[in-house]
């Protein structure tokens, strides 16, 4: 079951009426999102506090998903519009479950890390124990084989796989079971382990170069269907990022996630700091990282096997495009 706020994204703020790029004379469009709960919802609920999405004529549903297959799931059978998650979760709807999604615009590189319990001391001492992930084919998983590999560990044979679904329930069960040797955790799990005395053995980016983590994708029929809704909704997300990055607005991103997360002040603030952090955190407004995704493609295809395909078959961001030349500069 996912656990769902609704956000009413109705004219926040004084004066934004005047601002809105679609026509609301009908009444705001609403639109099911569907993301992660982490520290990088951050810009979702300033565009709703802010009324960047009410400037843009939304109303968002914002749903917080337990696992990426629930989240697939949902997008595959039209109760999610739009989807926010690591991108490689598309490509697996696309060429495992065939189904016509597209991805029409970056994200962030996961700010993603590779916690073990306290009593692990490098990559070898996870012999014979198990591995906490959300799906094991997709993502962050896979990330987590090629890195075991590196260090001479093959899944199945000298680890398992637990698959348990998001960041929270990962940092959950390494907390109740040592077995539950390691995970990739990101923001604001990440600290919440090290607070714990868990102890990160290096960041994925650091051990595997480049990561086009988090992205938007839909299916590709109902972007066709819906473009302007969809570029209005990319516009408002990417200012509502600009907002929450911009260091004079420190003190109420940082209320933000102390407010929505329940995180102490200091985690809530070295989150927002490695949030903002060049090759780790977010991309610049939100912007697709082509290098960085196609090693998402080396890496599905020398793990799961295969030949990875032309990057374009998966994408388009045309939308995004359009979206940015409706941003306010």
């Amino acid at each position: 079951m996912l656990c769902r706020t609704i956000f009413v994204a109705l004219g926040l703020a004084t004066g934004l009426w005047g601002l809105t790029v679609v026509s609301q004379a009908s009444g705001p469009t609403v639109l099911h999102v569907n993301t992660f709960p982490t520290a990088r919802s951050l810009p979702f609920y300033m565009a709703v506090d802010r009324g960047f999405f009410a400037k843009h004529g939304l109303q968002v549903e914002l749903e917080f998903t337990e696992s990426s297959e629930k989240q697939r799931a949902g997008l595959a059978s039209g109760a999610v519009d739009i989807v926010h998650s690591a991108v490689d979760n598309a490509v697996a709807m696309i060429d495992v479950a065939k189904v016509d999604a597209v991805i029409v615009s970056g994200g962030d590189s996961g700010t993603n890390e590779f916690y073990v319990q306290d009593g692990i001391k490098d990559f070898a001492d996870i012999r014979g124990h198990a591995i906490v992930v959300d799906a094991t084919n997709t993502a962050y998983a896979l990330q987590a084989k090629k890195i075991l590999l590196q260090h001479g560990l093959k899944d199945g044979a000298d680890y398992t796989f637990n698959p348990v679904g998001n960041g929270s329930r990962r940092l959950a069960a390494m907390s109740a079971d040592k077995n539950n040797a390691g995970a990739i955790l990101n923001l604001p799990y990440s600290l919440e382990a090290a607070a714990k005395g868990m102890r990160s053995l290096g960041r994925t980016t650091d051990m595997l170069g480049p990561y086009q983590a988090g992205g938007a994708f839909v299916r590709r029929a109902w972007a066709r269907d819906n473009a302007t809704t969809l570029e209005n909704y990319l516009a408002a997300f990417v200012e509502a990022l600009r907002w929450s990055l911009d260091p004079n607005n420190r003190a109420a991103s940082v209320a933000i996630l102390v407010d929505k997360l329940k995180l102490p002040q200091a985690i809530a603030e070295k989150s927002l700091d490695l949030m903002a952090e060049p090759g780790f955190g977010f991309a610049h407004d939100a912007k697709f990282d082509l290098a960085g995704f196609k090693n998402v493609l080396a890496l599905r295809a020398e793990v799961e096997g295969g030949t990875p395909a032309d990057p374009q078959h998966y994408l388009d961001l045309s939308y995004y495009d359009r979206a940015m030349k409706l941003v306010k500069q």
